[in-house]
């Protein structure tokens, strides 16, 4: 059973509680990157042009208690601008002032609660503090995709007292961008998988292996793959207790024959920051580390992409974060955004941020708002969010 779309469900004159993801970065009071905020505003123009009162709900960082450092303030403020019209910050996403200002709301209003995780009963999914949450409202509208492996009480508890529940725009197409690449996709059929740890990335190699016909692995986690390998990787990051897991995950790519594609040469660097002088290389110096694909593998990388007809990409292929290491990335994302024919989905998380900026990252076919969410999807889990709007 698939989630309901909101535009299935009526919204006039309805107070509707919508989960968004507006966990932002900031620095101090600026919100430095807005793009979580943009993905949710075509959800929020349709509640308020259909005539409902949206009550936007979120979390902000990893509060252990309440700090006005990770207010939602500052994303009030945006929204106002964004959309033209006041939205107020609640005191708090529950309790008695709270539930006031929502009753006082008039059909297209707008109003934003406090940082759901100043409350611990949040992400225990407390039973009372959902019900409190969900107290007063007609719908229940989930568009938070980054948030939807999580069994919180905004993502799950809700769903017991609010019985009108949809998905908005953005977790719609989230879900139809990773349903492209896991059911039924066109083949030749390409993962590339990056990122720092093996162990993120075992049961999406263990789920994607009967699926693509390659599986293209750089970042830090390639130098776990390449030392189990017998390869000297110098001082690279290395999961020394998942050489043997590796060695499983190459022998079970061979098993399906899937091409499990490493890197033949490499930028190095003596620490992983900008101080360090880059080098190409193709072995590894004792005193090196490996901090990008090199040249040779950015070929080979495009070569095994440029004929694929669906691509998932998780994990930046190398320390993105310094200009000097992020060529790699940058270069391969290059070249796969330009692919007209094929069907192109980015990982969010640090994949994102690695592209975010570029002329071309708008020609993916769709990247993903979320980081650990993606992930799961790609292991084969079931999302409790995503479920929790199906039954």
């Amino acid at each position: 059973m698939a989630a309901t779309p909101i535009t299935s469900l009526a919204l006039e004159g309805k107070k509707v509680l919508v989960r968004c993801d507006f966990n932002v970065p900031l620095d101090g009071t600026r919100i430095t990157d807005p793009t979580r905020i943009e993905a949710s505003l075509e959800t929020i123009r349709y509640i308020l042009g259909r005539g409902g009162a949206a009550v936007l709900c979120s979390h902000l960082g990893r509060p252990k208690e309440r700090t006005p450092d990770l207010s939602l303030k500052p994303v009030a403020e945006y929204l106002s601008g964004v959309l033209g019209r006041k939205v107020a910050l609640a005191p708090d996403c529950i309790g008695d002032i709270t539930g006031r200002m929502i009753a006082d709301l008039a059909p297209g209003d707008a109003i934003l609660l406090e940082n759901l995780r100043f409350h611990k009963e949040e992400e225990a999914n407390d039973r009372d503090f959902a019900h409190e949450l969900a107290r007063g409202k007609g719908v229940y509208i989930n568009d938070a995709f980054g948030t939807a492996h999580r069994a919180h009480a905004s993502t799950v508890g809700v769903t017991r007292f609010i019985q009108e529940r949809g998905a908005g725009f953005l977790m719609i197409r989230e879900l139809e961008a990773l349903r492209a690449v896991t059911e039924n996709p066109a083949h030749p059929y390409v993962a590339i998988l990056g990122g720092a740890k093996v162990s993120d990335k075992i049961a999406v190699i263990r789920n994607l292996v009967t699926k693509v016909d390659a599986i293209l692995i750089g970042g830090a986690m390639a130098y776990t793959f390449l030392k189990a390998r017998g390869v000297a990787v110098g001082r690279s990051r290395v999961e020394d207790d998942k050489l043997e897991l590796a060695r499983e995950l190459i022998e079970l790519a061979q098993k399906h024959n899937v091409a499990l594609v490493l890197p033949v040469d490499h930028v190095v660097g003596e620490t992983p920051d900008a101080a360090a002088v880059p080098e190409v290389v193709v072995d590894i110096p004792t005193f090196r580390m490996g901090l990008d694909i090199g040249p040779r593998t950015v070929a080979e990388f495009i070569a095994r992409v440029t004929p694929a007809r669906t691509i998932i990409w998780n994990g930046p292929l190398g320390l993105f974060e310094v200009p000097a290491f992020a060529q790699g990335t940058l270069a391969v994302g290059a070249a796969i955004a330009n692919l007209t024919d094929a069907t192109s989905v980015l990982g969010g998380g640090d994949t994102a941020a690695a592209v975010a900026g570029q002329p071309w990252a708008s020609q993916f076919t769709h990247i993903s708002t979320g980081g650990g969410a993606t992930l799961e999807y790609l292991e084969g889990k079931v999302l409790p969010g995503v479920k929790a709007l199906e039954a």
